[in-house]
C-alpha cells in the first residue's frame, strides 16, 4: 500500500471530501463532532479506494486540521483564501458581500441560519487567540486573524439583520514600494521622498477614510526604518506587519466580564515611553492619545508614525486638534494648532477612486514658523484627476511643487540625501 506525507495526505483528502462526497453541501449544518465523524469516514473510503496506509496519529492530526479551518471560517473560507477579495461583508445569515478591486459585489454565499452563523464567528473568535468575548452583554468586538486579516463582530440587539461581521484582508504580494508603484498607488519621485522622509526620521501621520490602503502604505514604508532601531507598535487591533526584527507590539485591552481590566491606546503610548523606543507607531489615533503623541515628539521622540480617519489633510490636522482639546487641555484651540503643527512633518493622504485604485492624493507639507506663528499646509505631491475613460478608469497624473517643505533642513541635518527633488 502507498504511503503519503501529512500535507500532500490532507490534500488529497480535501479533494476527496469535494469530488466525491456531498460535504460541501452539508458542513455548513453540522457541528464539530459530526464533521469529524464525515471527515473519518472520508478518509477509511479514500483508503479502501487508493490503497492507502494512514497511521492513528496521522488520521487524527489530519482531522484535527481539516475541521478546525472548516468550522473557524465555515462557507467564508473560499473568500478568505481567495487573494482578489480584499473585503467580506456578512449581513445576517442570508447575505454576504465582497470587495474585489475595490468594487463590491453580492455573492450566493449563505450561512443555514442566524445560529450557523454565530457559531462560524465564535470558532473564529476562540481560533484567533486574542481572549475577547462577544455575546448579548458585550456585542461588539475586533480582532484578528492569524493570517493577519482584521476582524469586526455586531451582534443582536445592536445588528437587528442578526450577526453582521466584516473582515479586512490586507494583501501579502504588496510588500515593497515597486509594488505600490505597479498598482498606480504612487509614482517613483515620491516614494524616494517619503523613503527619505522615513530615513530622515520625519513625523507623519498617513489619513484617508476607510479601506483606502492606509495600514498598507504604512506597512511598506516601515521597512525602510533602520534594522538597528527599536520600534513599538500600537494597536487596537493587530494589523501592522513590520519586517523587521526588533519589533515589540503592543494591543489594547477591553474590559472582563467584571467590566474591569481595561487598557487604552493612551495608557499602551504612555508605558511604550519608557521602552527606549527608537519609532513608535500608532496603529490608528482616535482620542485623547494624540496629546500624548505631540508631547512625545516634542520631547525629543522622533520617526512616529500614526495613522489618522480623515478626508483630506486639512480634515486630519482639524480632526487632531479636536481630539487634543477633548483631552480636556488647558489651552487655546490655536496653542494646540501650533503644537501640533510644530510635531508633525507630514500628513500622507490616501483615497480609493471609482475605479478600484488606491491613489495617494496628497503629500503635504504641515508647516510653522516659529517667528509669526502661522500654520500652513502645503502640498508637495498632489494627484490631479482629468477625467475618466469610457471603460472607467480615472485619467491623471502627480504634479510636484519644487519648493523646499519646511522639513528640508531636517532632511540636510541628518544627511539623508533628497537625490536633487527640490534642486
Amino acid at each position: 500500500m502507498a504511503t503519503l506525507d501529512q500535507k500532500e495526505l490532507k490534500s488529497v483528502i480535501y479533494h476527496y471530501l469535494i469530488s466525491k462526497t456531498n460535504f460541501l453541501e452539508v458542513k455548513d449544518r453540522m457541528h464539530e463532532d459530526q464533521l469529524q465523524l464525515f471527515v473519518d469516514g472520508a478518509i477509511t473510503s479514500l483508503c479502501h479506494e487508493k490503497q492507502l496506509t494512514v497511521s492513528t496519529e496521522e488520521r487524527s492530526a489530519v482531522i484535527r486540521e481539516l475541521v478546525s479551518s472548516i468550522v473557524s471560517l465555515g462557507p467564508l473560507r473560499p473568500f478568505v483564501e481567495d487573494a482578489t477579495v480584499s473585503e467580506i461583508m456578512v449581513n445576517g445569515a442570508k447575505s454576504v458581500y465582497v470587495q474585489r478591486a475595490g468594487k463590491t459585489e453580492k455573492t450566493n454565499v449563505h450561512f443555514f441560519d442566524n445560529a450557523a452563523l454565530l457559531h462560524t464567528i465564535q470558532k473564529m473568535l476562540a481560533a484567533s487567540g486574542s481572549h475577547r468575548r462577544v455575546d448579548e452583554s458585550s456585542p461588539y468586538v475586533d480582532f484578528s486573524l492569524p493570517d493577519g486579516s482584521r476582524v469586526n463582530v455586531i451582534l443582536p440587539p445592536c445588528a437587528l439583520q442578526g450577526p453582521v461581521m466584516t473582515i479586512r484582508k490586507f494583501s501579502t504580494s504588496l510588500t515593497s514600494l515597486d509594488d505600490l508603484i505597479g498598482r498606480g498607488m504612487l509614482n517613483r519621485p515620491m516614494a524616494a521622498f517619503l523613503i527619505a522622509a522615513i530615513k530622515a526620521k520625519l513625523n507623519i501621520v498617513f489619513c484617508g477614510s476607510t479601506g483606502s490602503g492606509k495600514t498598507t502604505l504604512l506597512n511598506v514604508l516601515s521597512s525602510h526604518i533602520p534594522a538597528h532601531e527599536r520600534i513599538i507598535t500600537i494597536e487596537d487591533t493587530a494589523e501592522l506587519r513590520l519586517m523587521q526584527d526588533h519589533v515589540v507590539s503592543l494591543q489594547s485591552k477591553t474590559v472582563n466580564i467584571e467590566g474591569k481590566g481595561e487598557v487604552t491606546i493612551r495608557d499602551l503610548f504612555i508605558n511604550s515611553l519608557r521602552m527606549r523606543p527608537d519609532r513608535i507607531i500608532i496603529g490608528e489615533v482616535r482620542g485623547h492619545e494624540v496629546l500624548d503623541l505631540v508631547q512625545s515628539i516634542a520631547s525629543g521622540h522622533a520617526g512616529s508614525l500614526a495613522i489618522v480617519h480623515a478626508d483630506s489633510p486639512r480634515e486630519c490636522f482639524n480632526r487632531m486638534t479636536t481630539m487634543m482639546l477633548m483631552s480636556g487641555i488647558r489651552l487655546s484651540g490655536e496653542q494646540i494648532q501650533q503644537q501640533i503643527a510644530g510635531s508633525i512633518d507630514l500628513i500622507v493622504y490616501v483615497e480609493l477612486f471609482l475605479d478600484g485604485v488606491r491613489r495617494v492624493v496628497h503629500i503635504t507639507d504641515l508647516a510653522f514658523n516659529k517667528e509669526t506663528k502661522a500654520i500652513a499646509l502645503e502640498d508637495i505631491f498632489t494627484f490631479k484627476q482629468e477625467r475618466i475613460d469610457q471603460g472607467g478608469k480615472v485619467v491623471g497624473d502627480w504634479t510636484m511643487s519644487r519648493r523646499r517643505p519646511s522639513c528640508y533642513p531636517t532632511f540636510v541635518r541628518r544627511n539623508v540625501s533628497l537625490n536633487g527633488l527640490f534642486d
